[in-house]
């Protein structure tokens, strides 16, 4: 390979990763996957780089990148599988009736880094919307749209396309795009997803991080009275890969002190985890001391209450992809948040 080769590719090498992070957070609300979307990205960039030279320059490197990732996405898609959340599944089960009962990865909506997805931004406005548009509650009601309007409202209404940019990228009309966004737009006013409520500042404010203290107090003391006294009356625990899912003071809390009771003297490492506050939670490990990875916990907050917290349970895969060690050492209760 020449100089002038090795610099040309360089070159483009750096261009197309200016563009990762928001490629994947685009690719992430279409798809519902972490590692699904990461793929899509590769892939995009792979096709990318193979066809630059076919690239004219007619509209922005940028656009052209997200032409391929739709593209790349839909492809992804026709099989026509939804990722889901349990509450999308099934009925709440009372606690009497419990049972953990596993369903395939591909069943569930993934919990994502906001380090891999939000693109920093000085625009507090812009920052905020982008948060928004990947939080559970709205990423499960992207899932009920077909991936065509998905497409149309992500670009239009989180990314800011304007509708003829849209028509370029898609190969339709404008009027087309538009018919589209009002049927996306219809469908998501009908559904009523748990946890879109969620209302949580960016930083967060005193109340809502001394929320949070109380419920690291709460949670690692295992203090059942505490931890409950900061639960919406409707809260919802879920676990995925467990179709499980509980709602309520009562339920929950007779969960955690019954099947759920090897949690009890677990720590807790924040980490910001789909636009909302949450934490990698470690419980004991009594084989090899210190404490080993059990969930990433992704917690919803509405009116000085949590309303929601889901625990996403496989940790091989949560764990580094959050940069998260896989051990704590027994006199570590802290370790600096993963990417």
């Amino acid at each position: 390979m020449s100089d002038g080769t090795a610099t040309k590719t360089t070159d483009l090498d750096v261009r197309l990763e200016k563009h990762r992070v928001e490629l994947t957070g685009y690719c992430y609300r279409m798809l519902g996957s972490s590692f699904e979307a990461e793929d899509a990205v590769q892939d995009t960039m792979v096709r990318a780089w193979r066809s630059y030279d076919k690239f004219e320059g007619r509209s922005s490197l940028r656009s052209w990148l997200y032409r391929i990732a739709t593209n790349v996405c839909l492809d992804m898609l026709t099989a026509g599988n939804k990722r889901a959340r349990p509450m999308d599944l099934t009925e709440s089960t009372p606690l009497a009736q419990a049972a953990l009962s596993p369903r395939p990865d591909n069943t569930w909506l993934e919990p994502m880094p906001d380090s891999r997805v939000l693109p920093s931004t000085e625009d507090p406005a812009e920052a905020a919307v982008a948060k928004e548009s990947v939080r559970l509650a709205f990423m499960a009601a992207l899932q009920q749209l077909p991936p065509k309007q998905r497409a149309v409202l992500i670009l239009r209404e989180v990314l800011a396309w304007r509708a003829a940019e849209v028509a370029e990228l898609l190969g339709t009309t404008v009027a087309s795009v538009n018919s589209a966004l009002q049927r996306a737009r219809a469908t998501l006013a009908e559904q009523q997803q748990p946890g879109a409520e969620a209302a949580v500042s960016d930083p967060l404010d005193d109340e809502q991080q001394k929320l949070l203290d109380r419920y690291v107090a709460a949670f690692e003391g295992y203090d059942m009275t505490a931890l409950t006294a900061l639960l919406h009356e409707d809260a919802i625990m879920t676990m995925p890969p467990f179709d499980l899912w509980l709602t309520g003071h009562d339920d929950i809390a007779g969960f955690m002190t019954t099947l759920g009771s090897a949690c009890e003297g677990s720590r807790l490492v924040p980490v910001e985890v789909n636009g909302l506050p949450g934490f990698a939670q470690y419980k004991p490990d009594p084989e090899a001391g210190g404490y080993t990875p059990w969930a990433v916990q992704v917690l919803e907050i509405s009116d000085g209450r949590l309303t929601g917290f889901h625990f996403f349970l496989d940790t091989k895969r949560w764990f580094p992809l959050f940069g998260l060690p896989l051990h704590l050492e027994a006199e570590t209760d802290q370790v600096e948040e993963g990417v």
